[in-house]
């Protein structure tokens, strides 16, 4: 089972209190009433949360939630780091 799927659920309750009952692997962003710019902080959040890589462009625009979780686990299968990660500098 993908560790990814969770994650998902959680961005989307607590971040765009989408009904978790909404959530299910065909719903696609369209049908969880997500607009560009929320498609856009979620993917970015998922990012930041799963320590993945990848650029969800590549995904197509009627991608549903279990295509994201497959693109995402063979993103993170691959060891691709996230996209405009940098190492992190203690200077002040």
């Amino acid at each position: 089972m993908s560790t990814i799927h969770p994650k998902i659920t959680e961005v989307l309750t607590h971040t765009f209190k989408v009904p978790a009952a909404e959530i299910r692997p065909d719903s696609t962003m369209d049908s969880l009433e997500m607009d560009s710019l929320a498609v856009a902080e979620f993917a970015v959040l998922i990012r930041e949360t799963a320590g993945g890589g990848g650029d969800f462009d590549g995904l197509p625009k009627g991608a549903t939630l279990a295509d994201i979780t497959r693109f995402i686990d063979a993103t993170a299968d691959r060891g691709t780091p996230a996209s405009g990660s940098a190492p992190m500098s203690n200077a002040r």
